[in-house]
């Protein structure tokens, strides 16, 4: 299980939690100092869509200028933020054998999902 995100997120920092609490092995992937390939941003956006992909709510998007999230409007727009802005993908993303199995951390999810 490789758990996609940034370390300093608390949303991150919570399913970390949850994990280890659970123990639950994982491999911990940091957008910021590892980045992101396009194979796998690709492959995510055919699992989930790329619309799930950008977090829409968070500062990364709310910092953007209007004009710049009004581009976004089409996976290879989406393929391009995310690439330069990779705070931009919601997260966590959690894989296992190249599947996604949760975006974003909630607990009631993880319970059905990890259990």
């Amino acid at each position: 299980m490789i758990v996609y995100g940034i370390k300093n997120c608390n949303t991150v920092k919570s399913a970390i939690e949850w994990l280890k609490r659970h123990n639950l092995e994982f491999e911990f992937h940091d957008y910021k100092s590892k980045g992101i390939t396009d194979a796998k941003l690709k492959s995510w956006c055919k699992q989930v869509g790329w619309e799930s992909l950008v977090n829409k709510r968070g500062t990364t998007w709310r910092q953007l200028d209007e004009s710049v999230q009004k581009e976004i409007t089409n996976e290879a727009a989406a393929l391009v933020l995310m690439k330069e802005k990779t705070s931009v993908i919601k997260r966590p993303l959690i894989e296992v054998n190249d599947k996604v199995i949760a975006l974003g951390f909630d607990e009631t999810a993880f319970t059905k999902t990890f259990k």
